[in-house]
């Protein structure tokens, strides 16, 4: 035979077991009930992209007042040929998650957060207003039925999220907004713990997310709102920002949750998709 024909009969066969195990792994998926391409997130191609996370550095406000990050360089490229830190981190500093296990015993992991319930339907309360003349103001249950009664009800899987216009204090002391005649308090806004029953009684949200350094009010001295919302296997998410660039529905929110085993919680990486 010639080398040609040798060519031509060897491209025919394989095409031929190609086509067989193309057809066979279709018929396969079919018979198990699945679908030939992964079902997208999106219901239509996001037209935006916007970066919901504060670059976080030693300067960036934390609950404790301590810096929530520092650097110990360990190689440097001038001398080694690369750049190298070890970053000692407090979990719950910068734009932050806050797992189940934050406020229980035995709760979920940062880790072990499904990673279905880390691409999340946007639900945007905006709480501005009175946020502006009442610095401990809190999403209510009323805001969340204004909320419903505007755009339908709250999707399974949601991140309800509170818009108070606190991410344009980073970088100024009004973040923290301590209060000088009562040293350990502070006022910024926060989700009421009845708001937190709510979503829990009503809904199927997956996370609450705040814009302000706490789930709860600033005042809050027993921490209602972490209490209820992370036992039940919720998760929360602190200092979000860019949510003035938001619609209040119809947006995704992708969030880049670290996988630390035993992690309660831990900086990360936000995306907004609209």
């Amino acid at each position: 035979m010639c080398d040609i024909c040798v060519v031509n009969s060897v491209k025919e066969k394989m095409l031929s077991r190609r086509g067989f195990f193309t057809g066979a792994a279709a018929a396969t998926a079919a018979a198990a009930g699945m679908s030939a391409a992964p079902r997208p997130v999106l219901a239509q191609p996001a037209r935006q992209v916007v970066d919901m996370t504060h670059e976080l550095s030693a300067a960036f406000p934390t609950f404790g007042g301590s810096p929530g990050i520092s650097y110990d360089k360990q190689f440097d490229f001038d001398g080694d040929g690369y750049n190298l830190y070890v970053l000692s981190i407090n979990e719950h500093t910068g734009t932050h998650i806050d797992a189940p296990l934050h406020f229980s015993a035995d709760g979920q992991s940062v880790a072990e957060i499904p990673v279905e319930n880390l691409a999340c339907p946007l639900c945007v309360v905006d709480i501005r207003a009175k946020a502006s003349e009442n610095p401990d103001s809190q999403v209510t249950p009323d805001d969340l039925r204004a909320w419903i009664g505007r755009n339908g009800p709250i999707p399974d899987g949601a991140c309800v999220a509170m818009n108070s216009g606190w991410a344009e204090k980073v970088g100024t002391d009004g973040f923290r907004n301590a209060d000088s005649a009562r040293p350990g308090t502070m006022h910024f806004p926060g989700f009421h713990v009845e708001a937190v029953q709510m979503l829990l009684d009503e809904t199927n949200a997956a996370a609450i997310a705040v814009d302000t350094l706490s789930l709860d009010y600033g005042p809050s001295t027993d921490f209602a709102t972490h209490y209820a919302w992370l036992p039940a296997g919720r998760y929360g998410i602190e200092c979000l920002a860019g949510l003035d660039r938001m619609p209040e529905t119809g947006a995704t929110l992708m969030v880049g949750a670290p996988k630390v085993k035993d992690g309660t919680g831990g900086p990360a990486r936000i995306m907004g998709l609209v």
